[in-house]
């Protein structure tokens, strides 16, 4: 099956589970993504969502930056314990001792779970021996998940795709190894590392693999509705579904996987809290990140936010022009102030002039 599993008319299921100690009250996982996951993005969702993140994942953090005492890794390190709970910390690399220093201080952060990355595609991760290249290296893998696990006293959890390719899908291997080694849980994207994020995800893989280990298993790749979601959490035995690229055009999305699992209609979201919603966010950024950063990080989440809106394409435009947040909030307010067609056909007129003040 290529597809996620359909709900259709079961109840859904949408139970609690833990990664040894620590208890994930709902199974959401908020996906790692580099660039995108940082102590800010990580509150928005959960702010958007109502607190229906079970688990947030931070950004995978490079050994190399961690170990000399980068500034960019450690300010990925950074979270608010109150409302980022639990956390997991992401590391990526491909040598034992310094993935074990990288843990370690990790843990010393406070983080809940530390979680080894063993999926990341891209070709600058791969060269250097980690993410997906892990899984053409199931020895060093399983040497890196032993000591790592031996190091800290917080669950190890290790990432994995379905395999490097579709004539080497090794996912089942790999997550027995990895549980051998002491894993408490592991995540699976079910795609290959030659598919990058194209084509579809095979859930049939990832619950092949759920049944093969007897930690829980953490299914990613196309959730982009409640639907979606409740289908895996019901008709299989996966115990939580990861969701990445969907957070990011719609953060809300945990929180309507609540709503529909509890009965109720999926929440609908207003202009006003769109506006909300992403002022949260430039203002989390601005505590941590110089003025001039944020209107870059601030255009990355509009940009996806609002993909499929009509004339989405001119605020994108527009957005991406300025230069400061408060001419970026003046064409964003406004336009999911104009509530009308003729207000936004007005707008639209605005966003047109070359020089429309």
């Amino acid at each position: 099956m290529n597809a996620p599993f359909t709900l259709g008319d079961a109840r859904p299921q949408f139970a609690p589970f833990h990664i040894g100690p620590v208890p994930i009250a709902k199974p959401l996982v908020l996906a790692p993504m580099s660039g995108v996951t940082d102590t800010a993005f990580r509150q928005m969702v959960q702010e958007a969502s109502g607190g229906a993140v079970g688990l947030l994942v931070t950004e995978f953090v490079s050994i190399e930056g961690l170990t000399r005492q980068n500034m960019k890794a450690a300010l990925r390190l950074a979270f608010d314990p109150e409302r980022e709970h639990p956390l997991s910390i992401q590391i990526f690399g491909g040598e034992v001792d310094r993935m074990v220093q990288a843990a370690q201080m990790a843990a010393d952060t406070g983080a809940a779970i530390v979680d080894i990355n063993c999926g990341c595609p891209a070709p600058k991760v791969v060269r250097r021996g980690g993410g997906a290249e892990l899984m053409r290296n199931c020895a060093q893998l399983e040497a890196i998940v032993e000591q790592v696990v031996k190091a800290v006293s917080i669950p190890v959890t290790v990432k994995i795709r379905a395999g490097w390719d579709q004539g080497s899908i090794n996912a089942i291997e790999v997550a027995k190894r990895c549980e051998a080694a002491g894993a408490q849980a592991i995540a699976v994207h079910g795609r290959t590392r030659a598919q990058m994020y194209t084509g579809r995800a095979d859930w049939e893989l990832v619950a092949e693999v759920a049944r093969s280990v007897r930690v829980p298993v953490i299914g990613s790749g196309d959730i982009t509705s409640p639907e979606a979601a409740l289908g895996v959490l019901t008709h299989s035995p996966i115990r939580g579904v990861m969701i990445g690229r969907a957070a990011i055009m719609n953060p809300w999305i945990f929180g309507q996987i609540a709503d529909v699992a509890a009965g109720l209609p999926a929440r609908v979201v207003s202009p006003a809290e769109r506006v909300r919603i992403l002022r949260l966010y430039s203002d989390l950024q601005s505590q941590r990140m110089p003025e001039s950063v944020v209107p870059g990080r601030l255009k990355q989440v509009l940009a996806r936010m609002t993909k499929g809106f009509s004339h989405g394409n001119l605020l994108r435009e527009r957005a991406m022009r300025v230069q400061t947040t408060a001419e970026m909030f003046d064409w964003i307010e406004s336009f999911f102030a104009a509530q009308t067609a003729v207000e936004l056909e007005a707008w639209c007129q605005r966003a047109r002039t070359k020089n429309p003040d």
